[in-house]
């Protein structure tokens, strides 16, 4: 199981607001294809899956603002 995290966006970047899910859990996803779109007070940004597998829990819901760090969604790797 894969936890992917809020990436560090910048220097002064603490925390994003989840804007859009461009995948819903059970789906299963390639490495690099777009998870989530996140926004900060700057810029728009969109995570990257940094595996191949399937996605099987989403953790932070759209409009959920979430530090840098912390979890975003669980992928259960297909070896």
């Amino acid at each position: 199981m894969r936890e992917v995290v809020m990436p560090d966006l910048g220097t002064d970047i603490e925390e994003a607001t989840i804007s859009f899910w461009h995948v819903e859990e059970g789906e299963v996803v390639v490495q690099g294809a777009d998870l989530v779109e996140v926004t900060t007070d700057k810029s728009t940004f969109n995570v990257q899956s940094p595996c191949e597998g399937i996605i099987t829990e989403i953790i932070a819901l759209e409009g959920e603002t979430v530090p840098v760090g912390n979890a975003l969604v669980r992928i259960e790797e297909e070896k």
